[in-house]
């Protein structure tokens, strides 16, 4: 139990300095910005308690509001990530594979069933931090530009990291 918190720890650390350090300061393009730091809601146990989850959405979107001064985007984002989840786990995969429990993967989940629930949990994500970052509906189409863009990025992004985290976590169980 106690690895599984320090290993949990590592990866929202990680996750968090990634973020900031490299993925906020990308200058690529207007439309790219992934938000790769939803992947530690994604890749929580699927038997967390709900309001765990919650409470760690609450803490990450926290942490990542006072790191990149975004006076509540990130926790306005990553709340209702949190929240759902559990509903976004049933709704994209298959009731056998949610109610074994474990860690989301490819492995457990199947290849289609984790990448729709990557892909749910992170155009939800990035729907309503584009939204409200931008604060008006007047440029709507912009605004699903970004999320497209951004949103396709940090699936692959979280996919990968997902088989670096998997593939950890099974190398010391």
């Amino acid at each position: 139990m106690m690895r599984k918190i320090i290993e949990y720890a590592l990866l929202f650390v990680v996750l968090v300095l990634l973020q900031i350090f490299l993925f906020s300061n990308l200058e690529l393009s207007v439309y790219l910005n992934p938000l790769i730091y939803i992947a530690f809601i994604i890749l929580l146990p699927i038997e967390t308690m709900p309001v765990l989850v919650l409470g760690l959405g609450l803490l990450t979107g926290v942490v990542m509001d006072v790191a990149t001064g975004a006076a509540g985007l990130n926790t306005l984002a990553t709340l209702p990530v949190a929240f759902l989840r559990g509903g976004l786990l049933r709704l994209t995969c298959s009731k056998d594979s949610v109610t074994d429990g474990g860690v989301p993967s490819v492995y457990r989940l199947g290849v289609l069933g984790f990448v729709r629930y990557v892909v749910a949990a992170v155009i939800m994500h990035s729907l309503i931090y584009f939204t409200m970052e931008c604060a008006t509906f007047d440029y709507f189409h912009l605004t699903l530009l970004r999320v497209v863009v951004s949103g396709a990025v940090t699936v692959a992004i979280v996919y990968f990291a997902s088989k670096i985290f998997n593939s950890q976590v099974a190398r010391v169980l």
